[in-house]
Parts: structure tokens; C-alpha cells; sequence
């Protein structure tokens, strides 16, 4: 039976910036996209005797939830910017409710904008190589 449902943490350890634990908001969605190569979905890929042309290209790992945001109490956007600026990659674990764990290495990537009223901010970190199932 699949179970879905929440992302219970996410947790970070980086040489310099040191370690930590991110709590992502209940009832949201996540994205996993494991990386590794894909065929180029291109209608055009096909020689003129009718054969397939398979473009296939790497593409990185990444996972993208909405993550809760207590600015009084954690610095946990603050955590993530100096994460983003590194030009170390960091380690990460990402447990979902149904006990599957995933781990890579990687950093946080584009716009990371702390929503105030909402109290919550969109996390998206990638890598390179592959999201690997660590458990589950």
C-alpha cells in the first residue's frame, strides 16, 4: 500500500556552518526528482529512416517543500542562506511520515523569501549525482 503524507524533517550537516534540523510546514507538498540521466522528451529526435535519436542527458537530484519559519526563536532562513552561499556542498537526510528516508549531497538553490504572514518560506535543495533512499 503507498502511503503519503507529510515530511516529518530535513536535517543538514556542512563543514563550516555546522548542523541542524529543518521542520517542514504538515500538509504540503514535496517534490523529489532523483536525478541521474533522462531522454530528451523531443518529438523532432528521430532521423529521417524513422530511427530514434535518444539525446540523454545528466540532469541533478532535487527536493522542494514549504518549510514552517519561527523567526523569533530559530534562524533557520539564516542557516540556509549561509548553506546557499558556501561553495561547500552540504549533507542532507530528508525522513518522510511513512519512515522512507532519502540522502544527498547538495545545497540550498534559488530564491528563498521568508513569507511573514504565513509564517513559512519554500525550501528547494539540489546536487549533483543521485537522491539515494538511505531507508525504506
Amino acid at each position: 500500500m503507498a502511503v503519503g503524507g507529510d515530511i516529518i524533517e530535513i536535517t543538514f550537516n556542512h563543514p563550516t556552518v555546522g548542523s541542524g534540523v529543518i521542520s517542514p510546514k504538515s500538509n504540503e507538498d514535496s517534490t523529489y526528482d532523483l536525478g541521474g540521466f533522462r531522454s530528451n522528451d523531443d518529438a523532432n529526435m528521430i532521423a529521417g529512416n524513422g530511427e530514434m535519436i535518444d539525446q540523454m542527458n545528466r540532469v541533478r537530484w532535487s527536493f522542494e517543500v514549504v518549510v514552517a519559519w519561527d523567526m523569533n526563536t530559530r534562524g533557520d532562513l539564516e542557516k540556509l542562506v549561509e548553506l546557499a552561499e558556501s561553495p561547500v556542498e552540504t549533507e542532507w537526510t530528508i525522513t518522510h511520515i511513512n519512515g522512507t528516508v532519502y540522502g544527498g549531497t547538495g545545497k540550498p538553490v534559488g530564491d528563498m523569501q521568508g513569507n511573514g504572514n504565513a509564517a513559512t518560506f519554500t525550501l528547494k535543495i539540489s546536487g549533483g549525482n543521485k537522491l539515494k533512499k538511505i531507508v525504506g
